[in-house]
Protein backbone atom coordinates (compact mmCIF):
# COMPACT_ATOMS: atom_id res chain seq x y z
CA UNK A 1 0.00 0.00 0.00
CA UNK A 2 2.68 2.14 0.81
CA UNK A 3 4.43 1.71 -2.23
CA UNK A 4 1.37 2.24 -4.40
CA UNK A 5 0.73 5.74 -2.59
CA UNK A 6 4.37 6.52 -3.08
CA UNK A 7 4.11 6.08 -6.89
CA UNK A 8 0.50 7.71 -7.00
CA UNK A 9 2.52 10.92 -5.34
CA UNK A 10 5.14 10.86 -8.18
CA UNK A 11 2.69 10.72 -10.91
CA UNK A 12 0.98 13.29 -9.48
CA UNK A 13 3.82 15.39 -9.59
CA UNK A 14 5.67 14.94 -12.88
CA UNK A 15 5.50 17.68 -15.19
CA UNK A 16 3.18 17.41 -18.26
CA UNK A 17 4.51 20.58 -19.50
CA UNK A 18 6.91 23.42 -19.76
CA UNK A 19 5.30 25.74 -17.47
CA UNK A 20 5.24 23.73 -14.57
CA UNK A 21 9.42 24.09 -14.44
CA UNK A 22 10.92 27.30 -12.42
CA UNK A 23 14.80 27.33 -13.39
CA UNK A 24 17.55 29.75 -11.92
CA UNK A 25 17.93 32.40 -14.62
CA UNK A 26 21.84 34.08 -14.73
CA UNK A 27 21.56 35.83 -11.79
CA UNK A 28 20.27 32.98 -9.85
CA UNK A 29 16.91 33.85 -9.07
CA UNK A 30 14.09 31.69 -9.70
CA UNK A 31 12.58 32.20 -13.28
CA UNK A 32 9.11 31.24 -13.70
CA UNK A 33 8.29 29.81 -17.40
CA UNK A 34 4.70 30.12 -17.63
CA UNK A 35 5.00 33.89 -17.80
CA UNK A 36 5.78 33.15 -21.72
CA UNK A 37 2.23 30.94 -21.95
CA UNK A 38 1.22 32.02 -25.89
CA UNK A 39 4.51 32.15 -27.18
CA UNK A 40 6.30 29.49 -28.51
CA UNK A 41 9.99 29.09 -26.54
CA UNK A 42 13.17 27.67 -28.02
CA UNK A 43 15.35 26.05 -25.37
CA UNK A 44 18.84 25.68 -25.78
CA UNK A 45 21.94 24.34 -24.27
CA UNK A 46 24.69 26.40 -24.96
CA UNK A 47 28.32 26.66 -24.15
CA UNK A 48 30.97 29.52 -25.08
CA UNK A 49 33.61 27.66 -26.04
CA UNK A 50 32.39 25.43 -28.54
CA UNK A 51 32.58 25.10 -32.53
CA UNK A 52 28.75 25.88 -32.76
CA UNK A 53 29.39 28.78 -30.60
CA UNK A 54 28.84 31.24 -33.27
CA UNK A 55 25.36 30.16 -33.15
CA UNK A 56 24.57 32.42 -30.25
CA UNK A 57 24.28 35.18 -33.34
CA UNK A 58 21.80 33.19 -35.28
CA UNK A 59 19.96 32.79 -31.88
CA UNK A 60 19.86 36.29 -31.60
CA UNK A 61 18.98 37.39 -34.98
CA UNK A 62 15.88 34.72 -34.57
CA UNK A 63 14.84 36.12 -31.12
CA UNK A 64 14.89 39.88 -32.78
CA UNK A 65 12.97 37.91 -35.97
CA UNK A 66 10.34 35.98 -34.17
CA UNK A 67 10.17 37.97 -30.61
CA UNK A 68 6.57 38.71 -30.48
CA UNK A 69 5.57 35.56 -30.63
CA UNK A 70 8.94 33.52 -29.69
CA UNK A 71 11.21 33.34 -26.48
CA UNK A 72 14.19 31.34 -26.39
CA UNK A 73 15.72 30.24 -23.04
CA UNK A 74 19.96 29.79 -23.13
CA UNK A 75 20.70 27.14 -20.60
CA UNK A 76 24.93 27.31 -20.24
CA UNK A 77 26.31 23.50 -19.73
CA UNK A 78 29.37 21.96 -19.41
CA UNK A 79 29.14 18.70 -20.52
CA UNK A 80 30.95 18.21 -23.71
CA UNK A 81 34.67 18.87 -23.67
CA UNK A 82 34.19 21.64 -21.08
CA UNK A 83 33.50 23.99 -23.27
CA UNK A 84 31.71 26.67 -20.94
CA UNK A 85 34.10 26.84 -17.48
CA UNK A 86 32.91 29.85 -16.97
CA UNK A 87 30.74 31.82 -13.54
CA UNK A 88 27.45 32.53 -14.70
CA UNK A 89 28.93 36.26 -14.21
CA UNK A 90 31.57 35.73 -17.03
CA UNK A 91 28.71 33.55 -19.32
CA UNK A 92 26.55 36.27 -18.91
CA UNK A 93 29.13 39.00 -19.99
CA UNK A 94 30.49 36.67 -22.80
CA UNK A 95 27.22 36.85 -24.39
CA UNK A 96 26.28 40.40 -24.25
CA UNK A 97 30.52 41.37 -25.39
CA UNK A 98 30.53 38.93 -28.69
CA UNK A 99 26.72 38.22 -29.44
CA UNK A 100 24.74 41.15 -27.71
CA UNK A 101 22.45 38.75 -26.65
CA UNK A 102 18.79 39.86 -25.55
CA UNK A 103 17.17 36.44 -25.14
CA UNK A 104 16.64 34.87 -21.48
CA UNK A 105 19.71 32.93 -20.15
CA UNK A 106 19.85 30.58 -17.63
CA UNK A 107 22.06 29.33 -14.73
CA UNK A 108 24.60 26.84 -15.81
CA UNK A 109 23.13 23.31 -15.62
CA UNK A 110 23.84 19.90 -16.75
CA UNK A 111 22.20 18.54 -19.51
CA UNK A 112 23.29 14.81 -19.24
CA UNK A 113 24.46 12.02 -16.43
CA UNK A 114 23.61 11.63 -13.56
CA UNK A 115 22.99 15.42 -12.12
CA UNK A 116 20.91 16.11 -15.73
CA UNK A 117 18.79 19.43 -14.62
CA UNK A 118 14.85 18.11 -14.12
CA UNK A 119 14.28 19.80 -17.60
CA UNK A 120 16.46 18.62 -19.30
CA UNK A 121 16.00 14.91 -18.11
CA UNK A 122 11.88 15.66 -18.78
CA UNK A 123 12.76 17.12 -22.30
CA UNK A 124 14.82 14.10 -23.50
CA UNK A 125 12.05 11.71 -22.59
CA UNK A 126 9.44 13.03 -23.87
CA UNK A 127 7.91 11.76 -27.51
CA UNK A 128 8.52 14.11 -30.52
CA UNK A 129 8.00 14.23 -34.36
CA UNK A 130 11.90 14.17 -35.04
CA UNK A 131 13.83 12.64 -31.60
CA UNK A 132 14.09 11.39 -28.21
CA UNK A 133 17.18 10.66 -26.21
CA UNK A 134 20.57 11.85 -24.70
CA UNK A 135 21.55 15.33 -25.55
CA UNK A 136 24.47 14.60 -28.38
CA UNK A 137 26.21 17.91 -27.92
CA UNK A 138 25.74 21.81 -27.28
CA UNK A 139 23.17 23.85 -29.10
CA UNK A 140 20.62 21.49 -29.04
CA UNK A 141 17.27 23.37 -29.53
CA UNK A 142 14.27 22.08 -28.18
CA UNK A 143 10.71 23.77 -29.45
CA UNK A 144 7.88 24.19 -27.48
CA UNK A 145 4.21 25.20 -28.98
CA UNK A 146 2.12 28.41 -27.03
CA UNK A 147 0.96 25.54 -24.79
CA UNK A 148 4.51 24.19 -23.39
CA UNK A 149 4.40 21.35 -25.73
CA UNK A 150 7.09 19.89 -27.52
CA UNK A 151 6.75 19.84 -31.52
CA UNK A 152 9.94 20.29 -32.38
CA UNK A 153 13.84 18.99 -31.90
CA UNK A 154 16.81 19.96 -33.61
CA UNK A 155 20.20 18.57 -33.61
CA UNK A 156 23.29 21.04 -33.01
CA UNK A 157 24.26 21.14 -36.46
CA UNK A 158 20.94 23.03 -37.05
CA UNK A 159 21.73 26.29 -37.88
CA UNK A 160 18.97 28.33 -35.42
CA UNK A 161 18.14 30.47 -38.73
CA UNK A 162 17.59 27.17 -40.93
CA UNK A 163 14.52 27.51 -42.88
CA UNK A 164 13.33 24.02 -40.64
CA UNK A 165 13.43 26.67 -37.57
CA UNK A 166 11.81 29.43 -38.90
CA UNK A 167 9.01 27.28 -40.62
CA UNK A 168 8.11 25.51 -37.08
CA UNK A 169 8.01 28.46 -35.88
CA UNK A 170 5.77 30.03 -38.04
CA UNK A 171 3.96 26.92 -37.63
CA UNK A 172 4.22 25.62 -41.88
Amino acid sequence: MKILMMLSMMLLTDPSTLYEFKPADINGKPFDISQYKGKKILVVNVASECGFTPQYEGLEQLYEKYKDRLMIIGFPANDFGQQEPGSNSEIQAFCKKNYGVTFQMMSKVSVKGSDIDPLFKWMTNLPNPDFTGDIKWNFEKFLFDENGNLVHRFRSKVEPMNDAVKNAIEGK
